[in-house]
């Protein structure tokens, strides 16, 4: 039976970013106790404070959604910019290309997958439900995070009502149950 891991976001440790520009938190990583090397998936929170340079990683694919601020603009390679918002799309670019990022306001937050080439698969599901509605639905491996309303969620052993930004980990196939008594947002970030 897969077994679920609460992770609190007021117990989530943020790194600071090489290049100064911002944080980051870990959400779940594979294999456990893998490097930024050697990954073979991970998935993350970042706050972006500054424009700039990305770091590079050899082999990955990333795949990304603002959380919130205002948004920014991606530049990845020789392609043109791309202006990610709360309200757009996930975004997918290869994270061993020169990606540049300019704020289109202030601070934002996003939430990445990457996952190495030819090892695995992302996918990333924004989740809103209107106030008395209720969700169902399954996956495989995968981290829903809980960005913001007033709920409930039941998966494997775990039931709770989480606190904005608060994330839970299932590493198998699992059934989950969202509710919102007022309006919900989440993201699910599957891998396989």
């Amino acid at each position: 039976m897969t077994s679920a891991l609460y992770l609190p976001a007021a117990e989530r440790v943020s790194r600071p970013w090489k290049n100064g520009g911002g944080l980051t938190a870990d959400l779940a990583i594979e294999p456990a106790g893998a490097g930024l090397d050697d990954f073979d998936w991970r998935i993350s929170i970042a706050r972006v404070e500054a424009a700039g340079p990305f770091s590079a990683f050899p082999g990955v694919e990333r795949v990304m959604a603002i959380l919130s601020g205002e948004g920014l603009s991606l530049t990845v390679g020789a392609a043109p910019p791309v202006a990610l918002t709360p309200a757009s799309e996930p975004h997918r670019f290869p994270a061993d290309r020169p990606t540049d990022c300019a704020l289109l306001g202030g601070p934002v937050t996003d939430l990445n997958v990457m996952v190495r080439r030819g090892r695995a698969e992302a996918a990333l599901t924004r989740i809103a439900l209107e106030p008395g509605v209720a969700e169902t639905f399954e996956s495989g491996p995968a981290v829903l995070l809980w960005v913001e309303g007033e709920g409930a969620l039941e998966v494997a052993d775990l039931s709770l009502r989480p606190a904005p930004l608060d994330a839970v980990r299932c590493d198998g196939p699992a059934r989950w149950r969202l509710r919102a008594d007022g309006p919900v947002l989440a993201w699910l970030a599957a891998v396989s």
